[in-house]
């Protein structure tokens, strides 16, 4: 790969993480839950709001590499730490994403529902962007490709297992801190459900044209 393209890979990557934590941060700013693998951190920020919300999600994929680590022992590659740094970006990019959406309307419960879907498409454009890049994994894809790999199971159903645990620890955190449960509910469903369709629609519209200018 000829230096240029590389480095517009990388910039479409940085490009891709910010778009990704606006998602997230629209999203979070309906009120009706996060994405899967965001939403123990979005609990843990409510309950402890000492740190912002893209700090929480900064330790979050800092605890993922960590069992990244843990999985793969003499297998894990070095290059993967840069997942260090591109997170703690990523965690200031949603902040940057939370300021951004607090000016939108979320006073009724369709505003809430539209913010979810709104920031389901962002996110999901941001997913398209990361993966068209091609450089290197986000904290938990690369936690879910390392389950994967030392599991020999299927990536896909490795997933939909992880995102599953994801969302049940957070309703149990939820249920320890505030007695209810509060920061996962229906809008993480709907990211879950939504977000794989509207990455595969982004891609294939995507991917051709973004490839063709990367490569130029």
């Amino acid at each position: 790969m000829k230096k240029k393209e590389l480095y517009k890979r990388w910039i479409l990557f940085i490009v891709s993480l910010f778009v990704t934590g606006l998602g997230i941060a629209v999203t979070r700013h309906g009120d009706l839950g996060v994405s899967p693998i965001s939403s123990v951190a979005n609990v843990v920020a409510m309950r402890f709001t000492v740190f912002s919300f893209g700090t929480w999600l900064f330790l979050w994929n800092c605890l993922m590499l960590a069992g990244q680590i843990l999985l793969l022992r003499r297998d894990f590659r070095t290059i993967q730490l840069l997942q260090i740094p591109l997170s703690f970006l990523f965690g200031w990019f949603t902040d940057v994403g939370t300021a951004i959406a607090a000016v939108l309307p979320n006073q009724t419960y369709p505003a809430r529902v539209g913010m979810v879907l709104l920031g389901t498409v962002i996110l999901a454009l941001g997913i398209t962007l990361g993966v068209t890049a091609d450089v290197v994994l986000n904290s938990g894809e690369a936690m879910v490709k390392a389950l994967s790999d030392t599991l020999k199971k299927p990536f896909g159903n490795v997933k939909v297992v992880f995102d599953i645990s994801c969302v049940a620890a957070s309703v149990v955190l939820s249920l320890m801190f505030f007695g209810r449960i509060e920061g996962t509910r229906e809008g993480t469903l709907i990211a879950a459900v939504c977000t794989g369709f509207v990455v595969k629609a982004f891609t294939k519209r995507l991917r051709g044209p973004l490839e063709r200018l990367l490569r130029a």
